[in-house]
């Protein structure tokens, strides 16, 4: 899955990609270095963001998306928490929602999702990205996470959502303390036991950052670890800002798995 993030602040590439025509031209270069899916986002979720109105992320990701469908029958995924984003959103041609909040800070996105027949990502997220890393804390992680995952399943379901449409994100980064991060992706497999693919999303986070004592912008060796040792533990898709280097690394442990 790579990022395609239409946002003046997103953490690592805020600003690069506001206009359209660039939105598209990355689009379509991650398509060529191998994405099988693009994630398209209208507001940045970062630790300490500020919302945007509907509108707003309306009017950034929309156009956008209809011109990556316009040029390529790429799966397309729509990084929101918003139901009226969602449904215009798979109009234009998306089929995934990605929802950070797990169906939860709008309560109409599940019906939507169910409606629409879309695919639904549920992220566990602990608070809101305004207030997420304002000393989060956990007795247990992994148990609290996969006791989150049950209840929501459970929740889509009743919402009318098939089970193979739903996709578990545990959430790197979103509510989380740096060893709160490492344990996740060291015990990833827990997560499979619900049933359910699991996506990923660790790319230039700041936990890689804490660890290897590296900037922003230095963080792609980390990540790349961090990418292989979650897709050996478990991860069906990963979430990469850096599509070309990611895809190496998993056509190689793919390779490894298989032999």
């Amino acid at each position: 899955m790579g990022i395609l993030n239409v946002t003046p602040d997103s953490f690592f590439d805020g600003g690069q990609y506001l206009k359209k025509d660039e939105a598209l031209k990355h689009a379509l270069k991650m398509i060529e270095d191998g994405a099988d899916i693009i994630d398209v986002g209208g507001e940045s979720t970062r630790p300490f963001s500020e919302p945007v109105d509907v509108q707003e992320e309306l009017r950034r990701v929309i156009p956008v998306i209809e011109a990556i469908r316009l040029r390529s029958d790429i799966t397309i995924s729509v990084d929101t928490y918003r139901a009226e984003v969602a449904e215009n959103a798979c109009k234009a041609g998306a089929e995934i929602v990605n929802d950070i909040s797990g169906l939860g800070f709008d309560s109409k996105m599940a019906e939507t999702i169910a409606r629409l027949g879309a695919y639904a990502v549920i992220m566990h997220i602990k608070g809101t990205p305004k207030d997420m890393q304002k000393d989060p804390y956990y007795d247990d992680v992994i148990s609290e996470i996969k006791d989150f995952f049950s209840e929501r399943i459970e929740f889509a379901r009743a919402k009318g959502i098939d089970d193979g449409k739903i996709i578990l994100d545990p959430g790197i980064g979103f509510g989380k303390r740096v060893e709160d991060n490492l344990r996740i992706i060291k015990e990833l497999k827990a997560f499979k036991e619900l049933g359910m693919p699991i996506l990923i999303g660790t790319s230039m986070k700041s936990f890689i950052g804490t660890v290897t004592e590296s900037e922003l912008h230095e963080r792609i060796e980390g990540t790349l670890a961090s990418i292989a040792i979650s897709i050996w533990n478990g991860a069906d898709i990963v979430r990469v800002h850096d599509v070309k280097k990611a895809f190496k690394v998993i056509k190689l442990v793919d390779a490894i798995m298989r032999s």
